[in-house]
């Protein structure tokens, strides 16, 4: 099997869990460190899935790398390599997508529930409606010929699938380290949350009950799309 390629554009926003998933299977992967100024690799000739993390900027940001990736995205559903998106990833494959990125109501952070929409084989074995971990602040509209798989009362769109292709606007790589870094280094965000009574430590209570479900959770996605990298 060629390699995944994940792209990561903060260094605390790397694939976490999805690293332990990949090595467990003994799945190699190249990490693209946009955060360190390495280039876009857009070579699609050498790879079995294109990986695109979370990062705080905006797609609608005026950054070189982003048109690039966006270009890539294009270039890899042309040739229906499979592409998974989280967060900031899930916002550019909507955009590659032609669909618009713009801010949501307010700043969704911490955990919340989501709920499957559409019964496909991507939701078979995951629960109709379980936790995850959220921290944005932007949507998208749902791309043409897209399906819609994960919603919630705030944020209509929370993920989506085209084909082999995979957009999650939530975060299901977590792990505690990393949810606890990010509540040290953004407390600004803890400001504008949509739910008040989410601070840090009702979130860090949450954690260390809700995270094993989570990467259980992720397990059964994430191998899914890995499925279809196989192919």
């Amino acid at each position: 099997m060629k390699p995944i390629r994940i792209f990561r554009h903060i260094d605390c926003e790397g694939p976490a869990y999805f690293q332990t998933i990949l090595e467990s299977k003994q799945i190699s992967f190249e990490l693209i460190k946009i955060d360190e100024h390495q280039a876009v690799n857009t070579n699609l000739d050498n790879v079995s899935g294109l990986l695109f993390m979370g990062g705080s900027m905006s797609v609608n940001d005026p950054l070189d790398w982003i048109e690039q990736e966006l270009t890539l995205i294009q270039n890899a559903i042309q040739r229906n390599i499979p592409v998974m998106g989280i967060c900031l990833g899930s916002q550019l494959i909507a955009r590659a997508m032609d669909a618009t990125i713009y801010p949501g109501p307010c700043m969704e952070m911490g955990w919340d529930s989501v709920r499957c929409e559409n019964n496909t084989n991507w939701t078979q074995d995951l629960p109709e409606e379980f936790p995850v971990f959220h921290w944005h602040g932007e949507t998208f509209d749902l791309p043409n010929g897209a399906t819609r798989i994960f919603e919630n009362d705030r944020y209509k769109n929370q993920g989506f699938i085209s084909g082999p292709h995979l957009a999650l606007q939530f975060h299901l790589e977590m792990e505690e380290s990393i949810i606890n870094e990010w509540l040290r280094r953004y407390p600004e965000d803890l400001q504008r949350r949509c739910d008040k009574d989410n601070d840090a430590r009702q979130i860090q209570r949450q954690t260390s009950q809700l995270i094993q479900a989570l990467q259980y959770h992720a397990s059964i996605l994430f191998n899914r799309w890995l499925d279809g990298c196989l192919v």
